[in-house]
């Protein structure tokens, strides 16, 4: 385990799919709390069953919240060994599988069949068990390789930025690989708390045809949604100021936990701001380190000039 990605590797280990992101959430209000006397700034922390799995840090006098999705897509244990997915993973014959039966772990081997996937494995699994695929965390000069990459990237990065922060929040969301998500709830009440504007979507996006490893933080000028123009605008001029390359991605398709705060009875300024990962939603999502530190140094200067 590398000393620099050595966090961001302990998080692509833990496994948490969409509905059962608990142990990630311990995890993570478990690291706040062992290490935010060494912050700069220790933040109030929002954590518990009346939360469910959602996790909020709040700094000083919030302008900003950073929203990160905790959750990855994975598989449920249907009928006859069938695999359903959850969210929309994407894998092949052979893809190793691990979950979590009566507290114990367990793996299998997904197979394709003419009727969809199934698993194989030494036992049969309790119909209804959730499975992930198995941690393979990989690393060289210039890219990592893991699953689960979305969205832990952008844990790491908040993580790394609540270190130094001074006046700002951190959502940490669950649900947004099903659309089923929490950021809703929580945004209502971190607006009642702080009566907080601007919303940052700490994602990870994809490498298109406009979209390339190693040219920068992507900041998303349109997906299926559109976020607002002005707002948008402030971004871009921030991360010119600051000499901050970023890449500007329009799509037609995609989103996010936008998607969910742009429908809110809320007045909420929102943009997608992440790093591009090439082969998403399976084992092997691949993204360019580079991209990983504009992200983070982006976020740095947009807490505190948005």
């Amino acid at each position: 385990m590398s000393s620099e990605y050595g966090l961001l590797e302990k998080l692509c280990s833990i496994s948490a799919p969409s509905s059962d992101e608990s142990r990630l959430a311990m995890f993570i209000a478990g690291y706040v709390e062992k290490n935010s006397f060494s912050f700069r700034h220790r933040p109030k922390m929002i954590v518990g069953e009346d939360y469910q799995d959602c996790v909020m840090l709040v700094f000083g006098t919030p302008r900003t919240a950073i929203v990160v999705h905790i959750d990855s897509v994975g598989f449920m244990v249907g009928y006859d060994k069938s695999l359903i997915p959850v969210g929309s993973p994407r894998c092949e014959t052979g893809t190793e599988l691990v979950g979590i039966l009566d507290g114990k772990e367990i793996s299998c081997i997904a197979r394709s069949t003419e009727d969809g996937l199934v698993y194989e494995c030494e036992q049969e699994l309790e119909r209804g068990t959730l499975l992930t695929y198995k941690p393979n965390f990989r690393e060289d000069d210039e890219y990592i390789t893991s699953p689960f990459l979305d969205n832990r990237v952008g844990v790491y990065v908040a993580l790394k930025l609540a270190q130094t922060m001074k006046n700002g929040a951190i959502i940490f969301t669950t649900g947004e690989e099903t659309g089923a998500g929490n950021v809703k709830f929580c945004w209502r009440h971190l607006y009642k708390m702080c009566h907080i504007h601007n919303a940052l979507i700490a994602d990870i996006t994809w490498i298109t045809d406009g979209i390339e490893y190693g040219k920068g933080c992507v900041v998303s000028m349109k997906d299926t949604n559109l976020p607002r123009r002005t707002y948008v605008d402030k971004i871009l001029n921030i991360a010119k100021r600051e000499n901050i390359a970023v890449q500007r991605e329009v799509e037609t398709a995609g989103g996010s936990d936008g998607a969910s705060l742009q429908k809110i009875p809320y007045a909420v300024n929102w943009c997608f701001v992440g790093a591009p990962q090439e082969f998403p939603h399976t084992p092997n999502e691949k993204i360019c380190k580079s991209d990983i530190d504009s992200m983070y140094l982006l976020y740095k200067e947009l807490m505190e000039y948005l």
